[in-house]
């Protein structure tokens, strides 16, 4: 009688050590974020910034440096709320882009959209960032009622992105912001007249309906005067930027325009 051999015994493979963890790296501190910032301002960067309605305190940086540092801090809520506090406005540029938009209270929403720049290169950062929490809705209601220019001015930027970005709202509500426009326009601010304008622009990309309505009330505006200054800032016409806006968007395979903003990083990260 034979004697069943055993099955071979197979070979147990060694699994390679697991590497650790690679530590992320050091949290920048509030005093290092401002040395490297003023080590990057540049006196022709100050003297852009001021024609374009900057005012001090600033060192003068390039929003190339300000993407380096983005990239490099990412999220870090209380080193933007440092910076912000700081009142100089290169540091406040980066607190924008580096805070992070669920921790924003709506009191601080209040406070960083009355405190903003001017400037109208990034005066309009801090009314984006509305756009990103919770309380951009209400905001939009509360700023565009108010008596104070700052947050007026900031409740129309935040339309914007809302027409942009927001896809629960109805287009009844925006057409009736653009009823609203056509009928103030004209007896705006100089400041508020590019935003208003800028949201009828926005309001027409946010969809066919709005798209035409957006036209017929522009060619009602008609021309929209704004000083800028000493720059070589333009207004668009609205009629003519929203024909090349849908015309891009469409040729790019999208519904609208603010379907494709939707597909695109946030400005004030981007940008």
């Amino acid at each position: 009688m034979r004697t069943p051999t055993s099955a071979p015994k197979t070979a147990t493979k060694k699994s390679a050590p697991r590497k650790p963890a690679k530590a992320p790296p050091p949290r920048m501190t509030l005093a290092e974020a401002l040395r490297a910032l003023e080590k990057a301002g540049t006196a022709q960067a100050r003297k852009t910034y001021t024609r374009h309605g900057a005012a001090e305190p600033m060192f003068g940086v390039s929003f190339a440096t300000l993407k380096e540092l983005t990239k490099r801090i990412d999220v870090d809520h209380e080193l933007a709320l440092g910076l912000w506090d700081t009142g100089n406005f290169d540091a406040q540029n980066l607190a924008v882009k580096i805070v992070d938009p669920a921790r924003m209270k709506p009191a601080d929403l209040d406070r960083w959209a009355r405190d903003m720049s001017p400037s109208r290169m990034c005066g309009a950062y801090a009314a984006m960032l509305a756009a990103e929490t919770p309380h951009g809705a209400a905001k939009a209601a509360e700023w565009l009622a108010s008596k104070n220019a700052r947050l007026h001015g900031a409740g129309w930027v935040l339309l914007s992105q809302l027409a942009q970005r927001d896809e629960t709202a109805p287009d009844a509500y925006f057409e009736k912001r653009l009823a609203e426009i056509e009928r103030t326009i004209h007896a705006a601010s100089n400041a508020e007249r590019e935003l208003m304008n800028m949201a009828v622009i926005n309001i027409g990309g946010r969809s066919p309906a709005l798209r035409q309505a957006a036209l017929a009330a522009a060619k009602r505006i008609g021309k929209v005067e704004v000083d800028h200054g000493d720059t070589a800032c333009e207004t668009p016409d609205a009629t003519e930027y929203l024909k090349k806006y849908w015309a891009h968007a469409t040729s790019k395979g999208f519904e609208s325009p603010a379907a494709q903003e939707r597909k695109r990083e946030r400005p004030r990260r981007r940008c």
